[in-house]
């Protein structure tokens, strides 16, 4: 059984992929992404690329356990480019991504239902190539603490793994650190507890 805290993500752009149907061409790109404004640059790149391409069709999702997702047809016939190509990141089980399919018309109209099956196919074989990785979410806090304890604070940090995001080292020491959101409320009560440490959780 997965981890709640646990979600799949590709490491980097994928390489490009050529799909054929009936003299059209069909390429295929996984982009990671971590915010919607990232999307259209991305997209006037390929259309640059593919100078004579028709459409550059693509869909995207974005979040962690909460979902933000959007499929652009392009000018293709509804429903017939961005949702197949939206149906393989559900089916792949990633996000935080972007996949985009440029075509290159061929001269012979592949029909609604042959333009589902190539979108798809070249999603999917774009995907196939991508380097798919497991992330875990994080939970993030900031600890206050004065100076003189630093070193038993330090100390708990190495023994438990903790990720320092920042510090601040001063009369007042500020520490942002990051977890597994599955080991966050062990990490919240055991700061708690401890003398002279104040602890906030962020988010």
């Amino acid at each position: 059984m997965k981890a709640d805290d646990i979600f799949k993500t590709i490491a980097e752009p994928s390489d490009e992929i050529l799909f054929k149907d009936r003299k059209s061409k069909f390429y295929g790109y996984a982009f990671p992404i971590t915010s919607e404004d990232e999307v259209k640059p991305i997209i006037e790149k390929l259309r640059k690329k593919h100078h004579t391409a028709n459409h550059v069709c693509y869909a995207w999702q974005l979040g962690e356990k909460v979902y933000n997702y959007r499929a652009n047809d392009d000018g293709e016939p509804n429903n017939s480019a961005g949702m197949p190509i939206y149906g393989q990141i559900q089916a792949f089980e990633i996000t935080n991504v972007l996949v985009a399919v440029a075509r290159i018309f061929g001269g012979t109209k592949l029909g609604v239902g042959g333009l589902i099956q190539a979108y798809r196919t070249a999603a999917q074989i774009a995907l196939e190539n991508a380097s798919i990785v497991e992330n875990t979410i994080a939970s993030f806090f900031k600890l206050h603490f004065e100076y003189p304890i630093m070193d038993k604070v330090m100390r708990i940090i190495k023994q438990k793994g903790i990720t320092i995001v920042s510090q601040k080292m001063e009369l007042t020491c500020i520490l942002t650190i990051s977890v597994r959101e599955s080991e966050g409320k062990e990490t919240k009560i055991l700061f708690d507890e401890m003398q002279h440490v104040r602890i906030k959780t962020l988010h």
